[in-house]
């Protein structure tokens, strides 16, 4: 196989000096297939390669993960990283609607904005690891002439690697933080602990309480935070007209002040809760930055989410939070933290991992509202 043209640019108008990321990346996944079913002898010598030692590694590359829930869950697998290379300089290239979580992570040193598709500079380092599963990032970390480059051999890249960690079946079951966790301890790293610690500094601070003073919303006040969306399709999603059931009588029984969360996509979601409620609600979907919505998650005295980006987020700022989840696995993916309250069914269906719904959503139709509101007031209960 021919190495791949330094001049390669991947934007989305190819011309004579590079082609389209995302299908070269399919084309040579295909080839790669090919040419191991053939046997080829030169590939196959690339997956061998000598044990790696974490601790003799001066800058670590970090391909992160593209979603905010996948990156909170891939944080303690960052600190292993730390905790066995105390003095790598650790670069994490990353997405730009996830760089800001990565940032409050205190064993990131630096952030490159990964722009798909684009030219990139300062990808280098002695060693890249692969938190994302997919072909693009061992291709980009061969590319940027990197060594030593190690993850799951998943998405047919495992000849680009110069340490694959086979991704099996059992590693599949178990929670998404222990499923990064184990790649790197198959690598050799020493891992820190499963907890999540995200910093915030003073800044996040002053940003809450210019978006609350402008709401009258002081700092005595009981700040209810929800988050009525979820990419991936409705089945994630519980009913709207619920989620203004339970603010209702959160802010009825507690005076509190419902702010409603979410992206500029979850905007029909939002609005519908607002429309569902008595009440005044605070619809902030799509109208802050990450940076601003992380503010003010940190300053709520409990959230309530479908599982989502925001859901590990609350979790991993140690927010009291309930979280309600149906068509998903609570098993692989609830949120992290000890104030944390699962609501979940237990039904035949359940986990399907679908978008959508095929019979009679049971799975959330059977969560109801006083399911919801009696772990909320719980929580409210133990925090006076």
């Amino acid at each position: 196989m021919k190495r791949l043209d330094s001049r390669f640019h991947g934007n989305d108008n190819p011309d004579e000096s590079g082609v389209h990321f995302s299908t070269f990346c399919e084309s040579f996944k295909l080839e790669t297939q090919d040419r191991l079913r053939e046997n080829d002898e030169n590939m196959l010598k690339v997956r061998e390669s000598k044990k790696l030692v974490p601790e003799k590694m001066g800058s670590i590359l970090i391909r992160g993960t593209n979603w905010i829930g996948d990156v909170i869950m891939t944080l303690p697998a960052i600190a292993a990283v730390r905790n066995t290379a105390p003095h790598a300089k650790i670069t994490v290239l990353a997405k730009p609607w996830v760089a800001e979580t990565y940032r409050i992570c205190p064993e990131v040193d630096e952030v490159i904005i990964y722009q798909d598709p684009g030219v990139h500079h300062g990808i280098a380092g002695d060693l890249a690891i692969l938190l994302q599963n997919a072909i693009e990032a061992a291709i980009i970390a061969w590319l940027a002439g990197i060594p030593v480059r190690a993850g799951y051999n998943s998405d047919g890249r495992g000849i680009l690697l110069t340490h694959s960690v086979k991704r099996t079946a059992e590693r599949r079951k178990v929670h998404q933080v222990y499923y990064y966790l184990e790649m790197l301890k198959s690598l050799g790293f020493q891992p820190a602990g499963s907890d999540i610690k995200l910093k915030l500094n003073d800044d996040y601070l002053t940003i809450a309480e210019d978006i609350l003073d402008q709401h009258q919303i002081g700092g005595k006040d009981i700040l209810i935070g929800m988050a009525p969306g979820a990419t991936y399709g409705p089945a994630k999603m519980w009913f709207p007209e619920r989620f203004a059931a339970v603010a209702d009588k959160l802010i009825n029984d507690f005076s509190a002040r419902v702010m409603l969360f979410g992206s500029g996509g979850d905007s029909e979601r939002t609005t519908l809760v607002q429309q569902h409620s008595k009440n005044d609600l605070i619809d902030m979907a799509g109208k802050t930055s990450l940076k601003e919505a992380i503010a003010l998650i940190a300053r709520c005295n409990l959230f309530i989410s479908n599982d989502s980006g925001l859901m590990h987020l609350a979790g991993a700022l140690d927010i009291p939070l309930v979280a309600i989840f149906g068509s998903t696995n609570p098993v692989t993916t609830s949120p992290v933290g000890e104030k944390s309250i699962v609501i979940h069914k237990d039904v035949s269906c359940s986990p399907c991992l679908k978008k959508e719904c095929p019979t009679d959503f049971r799975c959330m139709d059977l969560i109801g509202i006083d399911d919801v509101y009696n772990a909320a007031r719980d929580i409210l209960d133990g925090a006076q």
